[in-house]
């Protein structure tokens, strides 16, 4: 007998010993948290984070041990902006440095100074401790602000610093991801819900999710004791979990329940899911996994952190599909399909061929060039902005100015332009060689001065670290990070601090800073690109040769992605890089593209569509298998399949559209690209392009192999490959075993691949499968496929051991291959 596969043998333990499984899980789940949150996270630094010249000026400057204080900025102007009452500013100023200087968080108080516009005063303040939980420790300082603010009519105080501008944005993403969550979890629910028509069902895969996400969170946390880890993973590991944690999940359930439906048992029908929908789960999880591997290629911090995540959270939800729900499915049995809502539980239990998608197939089926060459051209147009994509790191432009604390930058900036962009010039050199250093700085300085492109309104102060062999100095530019002017500023610096440099003997110098980490970033992933996208496309393409033994299959498999992704980055230049859309998602456009989204979207799309089409395709090549013409197959395949591939990607694309009514443009950008994706690969690629593609091709889809289906009314079978067909015998009264589903013997079939390797000819619906489509068995009456399209096919007699129309099966029941 043929050893079982080890998704049902796992799927068999889990459902024969349901407390032990699902107990084994919780304790995972916790002590994933429990560890995570002892471990603490291990941020990425400057010096770790930094690529190109920035990255060297993060690490020199981190070579110099500088003690970094976190400082706040005091700003005071008049209320309503305009000309500031000078005595009244002093006087408060006065008071309020009174009052910060008896908190014990203020190591120092500096003394008010006016800006050159005499608009304003600023009050410079350095907090004792670390800077890495200044927000946790500066409310103090706020609520003196506050007071004083309150004491003096007329005035305003602004707060904006280490602290104050990290609680601020924290608070706003915090709620933001608070909306999101109370929004996405009843939205995901709903939609399940119309999906089962019964409330637990619909809330195993949201229960499942959500304690992948949690577990992946503190796995996470771990690993970033290894590669240090980005404050964004927790957000990614949230929108892929919750993703693809409902995605599996409901493939698992909506098999189960199809085959319980057919009057398989419940361990039977468990086993034959896991043998399924498990094996596609596996293969799914298993692509998107390498997927995301290929952002190892980029050679980033970032990108190593994302995929990390995103990788953890992907195995974690394969193993709960594989562990825990066969264990929970057992464990409730029936009641996964109570309290049912009436009317959609009668939706979803409709019997028959849906008459939706024969209709939108078509098209595609009757007209299939017509329908490639409008359809394919219709993605290129959708393609067509993503050739003007500009890409830039986001910065303090792009958030909301809705916010506070960004109102509170842009004053302080308007007063005094060198708090706003400021560029960080790093020089190292031989601790003898300081005084030399110090000179060719002074000079560089100067040669700022009068200069446009550079803030005058404080004069730079020069660092020294305590060894004296690392010397930095902050330079800053009146014009916004996004600008030409602080591009040009950049571009004047690196060129004058060679130059400077150059006496010193044994010196070495580098230009950072927020626009020159945007502006090398982005150069590091133009050239990383082709390495990533080229190996991503060689594993897309090597995974479905090896899946499908077809290189046909396979180069329409990374054409098809690629059209998809195309049309998907038209659909994000289009709405973000211009300004139609920043009303309906309250945005700001800055005229680009977040520079780190792209490839990250590309990977994602690229794991995420494999899904969906190796699902398809395996139905299509499997229905080609027992005799179905390429038309045929590829209307049975899609039909059959729609339900769920649908379900799947409503959920994936209102997972993925909350994301877009974040604060953050790197989120909206994110969320709105993953949803337009999925929603076009779904729709557009699915419903027309796919189909009408493989009908284009016919038998040269499976090239250069080919398939030997089956005559009409025998089992596609292979001579090595194929398992032999036990066809159930009639029923005799009283011998079926107890729980056995209508005229299905002991033995499920494992029959020639249908695109998951050997023995996938599964259960019930392959023995259906074998003779044919749609067939009604009836003495007397011709057996054939029935083609919408034309006359059935051939004339078929009944297979031995099939029940006949109004005969009972093993339980008592009509038998449903009798339609």
């Amino acid at each position: 007998m043929r050893k079982k596969p080890a998704t049902v043998r796992i799927a068999r333990w889990s459902a024969t010993h349901p407390w032990s499984a699902i107990g084994l899980w919780v304790v995972f789940v916790a002590l994933c948290l429990f560890l995570g949150g002892a471990a603490g996270t291990n941020k990425i630094s400057d010096e770790e984070s930094g690529v190109g010249e920035s990255g060297r000026a993060g690490r020199i400057t981190a070579s110099g041990h500088f003690t970094e204080k976190p400082e706040e900025n005091v700003l005071i102007s008049a209320a309503d902006g305009g000309r500031l009452d000078v005595a009244v500013a002093r006087k408060a100023a006065g008071e309020l440095a009174g009052r910060m200087k008896a908190l014990p968080g203020v190591e120092s108080v500096g003394t008010a100074f006016p800006s050159p516009n005499g608009k304003a005063l600023l009050l410079p303040v350095t907090m004792r401790g670390d800077t890495e939980n200044a927000d946790t420790r500066v409310q103090p300082l706020l609520d003196a602000s506050e007071v004083t603010e309150k004491a003096h009519e007329g005035i305003r105080i602004d707060q904006v610093g280490t602290g104050s501008t990290a609680k601020g944005l924290g608070e706003t993403l915090g709620e933001d991801f608070k909306k999101a969550e109370l929004i996405s979890l009843p939205l995901t629910l709903l939609i399940l819900l119309v999906v089962f028509g019964a409330i637990i069902a619909a809330g195993v895969p949201v229960l499942l999710a959500m304690s992948c996400v949690g577990a992946a969170i503190g796995l996470s946390t771990l690993a970033s004791h290894v590669l240090p880890e980005t404050s964004a993973v927790s957000n990614v590991i949230l929108l892929m979990g919750m993703a693809v944690g409902v995605d599996y999940s409901l493939f698992y359930l909506k098999r189960e329940r199809e085959e319980r439906h057919k009057g398989a048992s419940h361990l039977d029908a468990i086993e034959i899911a896991a043998e399924t929908s498990g094996h596609t789960v596996v293969v799914s999880g298993t692509t998107v996994i390498v997927s995301m591997a290929g952002l190892y290629l980029a050679q980033e911090a970032t990108f190593a952190s994302l995929a990390t995540g995103s990788i953890i959270v992907v195995a974690v939800a394969v193993l709960a599909s594989l562990t825990v729900l066969p264990a929970l499915l057992a464990k409730l049995g029936r009641w996964v399909d109570r309290p049912r809502v009436p009317l959609l539980w009668r939706l979803t239990m409709r019997s028959g061929e849906s008459r939706v998608w024969p209709v939108l197939l078509r098209p595609a089926l009757v007209r299939p060039a017509l329908t490639l060459v409008v359809s394919v051209g219709a993605l290129l147009a959708l393609a067509l902005p993503a050739l003007d994509m500009k890409l830039k790191q986001p910065g303090s432009d792009d958030l909301s100015r809705d916010i506070p604390v960004v109102q509170a930058m842009d004053r302080l900036t308007s007063a005094f332009p060198s708090k706003g962009t400021v560029h960080q010039v790093a020089v190292r050199a031989p601790a003898e060689r300081a005084g030399e250093v110090q000179a060719a700085l002074k000079t560089l300085l100067s040669r700022t001065e009068g200069q446009e492109l550079f803030a005058h309104d404080q004069t730079p102060t020069i660092r020294v670290s305590a060894d004296k062999s690392v010397h930095t100095v902050a330079v800053g530019t009146p014009h916004s990070p996004k600008s030409e002017g602080a591009r040009e500023s950049l571009e004047l610096l690196r060129a004058w601090v060679p130059e400077a440099i150059a006496p010193v003997q044994g010196a070495e110098g580098a230009v950072g800073g927020k626009v020159a980490q945007g502006v090398d970033f982005t150069g590091h992933l133009q050239d990383r690109m082709p390495w990533v996208v080229g190996f991503i496309l060689l594993l897309t393409f090597a995974t479905m040769v090896v899946i499908f033994r077809s290189l046909a299959v396979a180069l329409s498999a990374i054409l098809l992605n690629l059209l998809s992704a195309a049309a998907s980055f038209g659909v994000l230049v289009a709405v973000f890089q211009n300004t139609w859309a920043e009303g309906p998602l309250d945005f700001h456009s800055s005229g680009a593209v977040v520079s780190w989204l792209p490839l990250f979207l590309f990977v994602v799309l690229f794991g995420l569509s494999m899904d969906y089409h190796v699902f398809v395709v395996s139905r299509i090549r499997e229905a080609a298998l027992s005799g179905a013409n390429v038309r045929d197959a590829v209307r049975d395949g899609i039909t059959r399949s729609a339900g769920v591939v649908t379900s799947a990607a409503i959920v994936m694309v209102a997972v993925f559209a909350i994301f877009g009514t974040l604060s953050m443009v790197e989120f909206k950008q994110l969320g709105v690209g993953l949803a337009a994706a999925i929603l076009l690969d779904a729709v557009v690629i699915r419903i027309f392009v796919l189909p009408a593609l493989m009908t284009a091709l016919g038998r040269w889809n499976w090239w250069p192999g080919k398939l030997d289906p089956a005559p009409r009314g025998q089992h596609a079978a292979g001579s090595d490959e194929t398992r032999q067909l036990r066809l159930p015998q009639p029923a005799a009264a009283g011998t079926a075993p107890h729980g056995r589903g209508p005229a299905y013997g002991q033995e499920r079939a494992y029959g020639q691949d249908a695109g998951y390797g050997q023995g996938s000819g599964y259960g019930r619906e392959q023995q259906t499968r074998a003779y044919g489509q749609e067939q009604v068995y009836a003495p007397g009456q011709s057996y054939g496929p029935q083609d919408p399209y034309g006359p059935p096919q051939g004339s078929y007699g009944p297979p031995q051991g099939w029940t006949q129309p109004g005969q009972q099966g093993h339980d008592g029941r009509s038998d449903p291959y009798q339609r």
